[in-house]
């Protein structure tokens, strides 16, 4: 079973951007739809966006124009290029399938 470990969050200034990583333990080639998700304090954890294998996206109102979901099948990982970031990103992000998480701060 693949394992997918979560990074590069941080904390950033509103306006600012981050780019999120999902390493995979195996090959994703295979895996037809990967996606990312994010829990708020106190929120319920909600879809962002997805990607299939044929590179289609597909996003959440409240991120489309600003986030940008890709994957290198090569690398076995999973991006999230997110940019004018808001105070409402905030949120521990996750990758479909990954446990970790990891801790996006937009904050000033």
């Amino acid at each position: 079973q693949v394992q997918l470990v979560e990074s590069g969050g941080g904390l950033v200034q509103p306006g600012g951007s981050l780019r999120l990583s999902c390493a995979a333990s195996g090959s994703i080639r295979s895996i037809y739809a990967m996606g990312w998700y994010r829990q708020a304090p106190g929120h319920q954890r909600e879809w962002v966006a997805t990607i299939t294998s044929s590179n289609a996206t597909n996003y959440a109102d409240s991120v489309k124009g600003r986030f940008t979901i890709s994957r290198d099948n090569a690398k076995n990982t999973l991006y999230l290029q997110m940019t004018s970031l808001k105070p409402e990103d905030t949120a521990v992000y996750y990758c479909s399938g990954g446990a970790q998480g990891t801790q996006v701060t937009v904050s000033s």
